[in-house]
């Protein structure tokens, strides 16, 4: 188990775009093994490689549904249909959330971790997962896109 630490709102890194992975070799098996054993560490349904302070366009999202653990290379959004509003919070900024509107369903093509192309499409909290962490490589930030920072009495 290879945990690392996160990089925390404030910092450079969060704020830059990341780089498309362009080889598909055992560092990057690695370096998505670190990220999983860190989003789980941390009891987090995902994590961008910029919040462990690597600019490259690698995601991982579990968010305990059949889907597993979901690796994702150089994604991209195809499209996104519908709303939804609910808190969300960040790795990188914990005990803060904020009140967020995302598309409900959103479809995403990527890589896997050989290089293979394959589409996802996400509904619910995978929807909103997916738009959080592919926020992250492009330097947005949930605070980018939140409508309030919520008070306790809210959550």
């Amino acid at each position: 188990m290879a945990v690392r630490d996160i990089v925390l709102f404030g910092e450079e890194t969060l704020r830059k775009v990341s780089h498309p992975v362009e080889k598909f070799n055992l560092r990057l098996h690695l370096l998505l093994r670190d990220m999983a054993d860190t989003m789980y560490d941390a009891d987090g349904v995902g994590l961008a490689a910029p919040q462990i302070g690597i600019l490259r366009r690698v995601v991982v999202i579990d968010v305990q549904d059949d889907h597993g653990l979901i690796e994702l290379i150089n994604p991209e959004i195809l499209s996104m249909e519908g709303e939804q509003a609910g808190a969300e919070g960040c790795l990188s900024k914990p005990g803060r959330r904020g009140w967020v509107v995302r598309p409900n369903k959103v479809t995403v093509r990527a890589q896997d971790r050989k290089g293979n192309f394959f589409e996802l499409t996400g509904e619910g909290l995978l929807a909103r997962a997916l738009c959080h962490e592919i926020d992250h490589l492009d330097g947005k930030l949930y605070i980018d896109v939140e409508d309030h920072e919520m008070t306790e009495d809210e959550e």
